[in-house]
């Protein structure tokens, strides 16, 4: 294939819901490329695109591709519905179109790009990673505490695989989409020299805060992390 003529795949991290979170290099290729990819049914349901409608000139007038990645763990669906995706992206890249696939926080953490980022740059393609302000960060930001000095250990947790272990590890403990195990993380900070902190939504709308585990409820939405110190 000529080289003039495919396009580029970008994965770009807008940040975690307050839009002026995003970068400056974030507006920039979402302005430049023709293509907007949206891990989504629509624009409607995808948070991402929630965040940089309102940012980003004329965004709305771009093509949109709708990537669905199914929330379940089993290999051989994960394994199919990859294959799809990638083969949604490839046909507008070997168009030579440039393609924006937008994802919350940062793109190097647990996200949904990155299987389609290797498999792309596996098949020639140029691809490039454009970081965001990751979730983590900006609730350490609103609650005005440091996640890490001197020595202490910041630990980051994806808490739907479990949470139990993770408990015990010295220093910060960062459990990510902790909504359903809440109790479970309660739970396991009853000592009273133990921090507790609760973000869910960070920079949306709907955001609520809570710190204590006293005021912290057993349940939450999927865009829940926990700060344990």
């Amino acid at each position: 294939m000529d080289e003039l003529k495919k396009g580029k795949l970008y994965g770009v991290g807008v940040g975690p819901g307050d839009p002026e979170l995003l970068t400056l290099k974030a507006v920039r290729v979402l302005k430049e490329c023709s293509i907007l990819a949206l891990p989504a049914e629509s624009k409607e349901t995808c948070t991402a695109y929630g965040i940089v409608k309102d940012t980003v000139e004329q965004i709305d007038k771009k093509e949109c591709i709708y990537l669905q990645f199914p929330m379940t763990k089993d290999k051989d669906i994960l394994e199919y519905s990859h294959n799809k995706i990638v083969k949604q992206v490839e046909e507008k890249l070997k168009a030579g179109k440039d393609v924006a696939f937008i994802t919350l926080g940062d793109t190097t953490i647990y996200s949904t790009f990155m299987y389609l980022y290797h498999k792309i740059k596996e098949f020639g393609y140029d691809t490039e990673i454009i970081n965001g302000i990751p979730s983590f960060c900006a609730i350490a930001a609103k609650l005005g505490i440091s996640l890490g000095e001197a020595e202490e250990e910041i630990h980051i947790i994806p808490a739907t695989y479990g949470v139990q272990n993770a408990c015990n590890y010295d220093g910060t403990k960062i459990f990510m989409k902790a909504g359903r195990k809440l109790e479970a993380i309660k739970e396991r900070s009853k000592d009273k020299n133990t921090y507790l902190a609760m973000v869910e939504n960070c920079g949306m709308e709907d955001e609520k805060i809570a710190v204590g585990a006293e005021n912290i409820e057993t349940t939450a939405g999927y865009y829940t992390t926990v700060i344990m110190k």
